[in-house]
């Protein structure tokens, strides 16, 4: 099935939704009617039934989404004069703006010919009519200057200086509200005009009944009212980008292959509207933005499912605030431990929850949208695959490059077996440190977003192999933590390197590592980082509080022992030595007798060799240092967060 097709199916299946506001977090959003589009409006005006004025104020900022009517032409607007159909700014609905602004008119005498129409027609409604009552007396700039919303200069004229939420004054948008009397059709119906679905089914009634030239649809293969103006505010409601667009004739587009426009390209106006709302809509409510680039998600059947951006905390703590309890079916044994207190058990059980609730026939979808131009948007990805493979997907992402990762959540700090999410990859790859966290600031580097969504998206959904420079990236800058004031900044590099390291090795050299340390590997890399971590802990019990912000000799000189360890290693030990006689006898045996068996494990050519280590001494280096933090030993060890 085409993309088009399943943003029709999307848009029919969840018709029940039409024109109702919802929100993510703080953003409102709205499956659309047909010939409908959003605006946002600074002024509210209510007038009874008899297009009596009421009183007016200013909408507030948490409401100010509104579902307005538009034509063809009004809905593709930018500099024109094609009014809306009911709603519109004040130069089209004030008959008094002349008189306070300087202004040839038109705009509302087009405004107020077009809304006779509708008024007059057999679709007509009784908030079409109150609105057409009170704007043919001539009085809304009076009405909102005496109810101080407006604010006239010294000469009795709309003050330019002065703004409406952040608007000009001359150019606030206005919505109406119709109070109702004791009886009539408002009993069952909202009073505002923007949700009010009777309204707009009449309206929708009405232009379907003035459509008369009918083609055939390129898209859908119906015959229907052709359009060649398509919606914008895709990606968010300032976005001028279309997905469809054409230049007109006079620049000969399509000259040279056909004789007109129709020949080249005809969509259904309704089929148009369908899919650009249903494509509005999808985004704003689950949609993945990467600077300007936007990927969007969902599932055939309406079945909520794990989203493919998100780290392996997210997406098990989602899916328990979905649900009551979890599946008192499933027990511990049935979770894969990590070898440590933290497991991955909650996200397994999600995992098997949400493969629960989803068909054999269901499956997802994946659109994703950017903009090389500000008047042209491209669909850079489409994408279809069955739900319980999806499912298998995010599974083996997260399993593969399961490691033990830190981030802030609520004010605290949380610790989980997992992968990090997309976007915490892009700042750990290719931010700084910002405000004490790594983050990219610039703002043409915020494109890297874009860039590592890009090319981490087929790994994710699809299984294709990690890209290697990531991993090397990744490996350099944990070889440098001297780059990182914090030392939580530095801890995350090295945890994500870990993840990235032990998937490469899983998908190119069939090795399996967990985050559990391995004491009869003999690998170079891996027992060389090993040693680091010994030495860097030796070094770090001798610290007292005051030392605490001291770096070690081990982690000053880290990234010169990823290039030359044997050379380096030697540094390192005769500069422990004074840390290891500040030890107590047991703790000193101990430290000794480890570095001895890690020397044991080492054949003597591997030993000598000053070759630059792989990314596997990373892992060497978090197993042991995680292994000394965590093991009990016969004497106290300094407690550590």
């Amino acid at each position: 099935m085409s993309w088009v097709n399943e943003l029709i199916d999307l848009y029919e299946i969840n018709s029940d939704k039409v024109g109702i506001i919802e929100y993510r977090g703080d953003m409102p959003y709205v499956l659309l009617p047909p010939f409908h589009t959003t605006v946002t409006a600074q002024i509210e005006v209510t007038i009874d039934r008899n297009g009596n004025f009421m009183e007016a104020k200013l909408v507030n900022p948490e409401d100010k989404l509104t579902v307005i009517p538009v034509t063809e032409k009004s809905g593709s607007r930018t500099a024109g004069k094609e009014p809306h159909p009911l709603c519109d700014n004040l130069r089209y609905l004030a008959g008094d703006y002349t008189k306070y602004y300087e202004d040839d008119g038109v705009c509302y005498q087009l405004y107020i010919s077009q809304l006779k129409e509708w008024a007059e027609s057999e679709f007509s409604h009784e908030k079409v009519l109150a609105v057409y009552q009170y704007l043919k007396k001539n009085s809304l700039i009076r009405d909102l200057s005496d109810q101080k919303i407006i604010k006239l200069n010294e000469q009795g004229k709309i003050d330019d200086k002065e703004k409406l939420q952040g608007i000009e004054q001359a150019k606030a948008f206005v919505r109406f509200i119709i109070r109702p009397e004791s009886s009539g059709v408002f009993e069952t119906c909202p009073d505002e005009c923007w949700k009010d679905r009777s309204l707009q089914e009449r309206y929708i009634g009405y232009v379907r009944s003035r459509e008369k030239e009918q083609g055939l649809c390129y898209l859908t293969g119906n015959t229907e009212a052709i359009s060649y103006l398509h919606s914008r505010k895709i990606r968010n409601e300032g976005d001028g980008a279309k997905l469809i667009s054409a230049n007109d004739s006079q620049n000969f587009t399509y000259r040279g292959r056909f004789v007109s426009k129709e020949e080249a390209f005809a969509v259904g106006n309704e089929t148009s509207q369908k899919i650009h709302n249903a494509l509005k809509w999808i985004i704003r409510k689950q949609g993945s933005f990467f600077d300007t680039l936007v990927i969007v998600t969902w599932e055939s059947n309406r079945s909520s499912m794990p989203r493919w951006n998100a780290d392996t905390e997210d997406i098990a703590s989602e899916y328990d605030e979905e649900q009551d309890d979890w599946d008192d079916e499933e027990n511990d044994k049935s979770a894969v431990s990590d070898g440590n207190a933290i497991t991955a058990e909650k996200f397994y059980k999600a995992i098997r929850g949400y493969g629960q609730k989803i068909e054999n026939t269901s499956s997802m979808i994946l659109l994703s949208f950017d903009a090389a131009t500000p008047g042209r948007l491209s669909m850079v990805e489409e994408a279809t695959l069955d739900s319980a493979k999806y499912l298998e997907n995010i599974k083996k992402w997260h399993e593969s490059c399961g490691w033990i990762h830190t981030k802030w959540k609520d004010k605290k700090r949380v610790q989980f077996y997992g992968m990090v999410g997309v976007k915490d990859i892009a700042d750990i790859l290719f931010g700084i440190e910002s405000k004490g966290t790594l983050t990219i600031v610039d703002a043409n580097g915020k494109r890297m977003y874009a860039e590592v969504a890009k090319r981490l998206l087929p790994c994710i959904w699809s299984g294709h192999r990690i890209p290697y420079d990531y991993v090397n990236r990744a490996v350099q800058k944990a070889s440098t933590p001297l780059a990182y004031k914090e030392r939580n900044n530095w801890e995350r590099v090295l945890a994500l390197a870990c993840s990235l390291v032990k998937k490469w090795k899983k998908e190119n050299e069939q090795e399996e590592w967990t985050v559990a340390l391995d004491k009869e590997e003999t690998n170079r890399s891996y027992l060389y980082g090993r040693l680091l971590a010994v030495a860097d802990r030796i070094e770090y019990r001798t610290y007292d509080e005051k030392d605490k912000a001291r770096v070690t000799n081990a982690k000053r000189y880290m990234s010169t022992f990823s290039q030359r360890p044997f050379e380096t290693w030697k540094m390192i030990e005769e500069n422990i030595q004074p840390y290891m006689n500040k030890l107590e006898f047991p703790e000193q045996r101990f430290y000794e007798n480890l570095l001895h068996e890690i020397d044991g494990l080492f054949d003597v050519d591997s030993f000598g060799d000053n070759s630059k280590l792989d990314g596997l001494y990373l892992l060497g280096f978090h197993h042991q240092a995680y292994d000394l933090r965590t093991k009990k030993t016969s004497f106290n060890e300094k407690e550590e967060e």
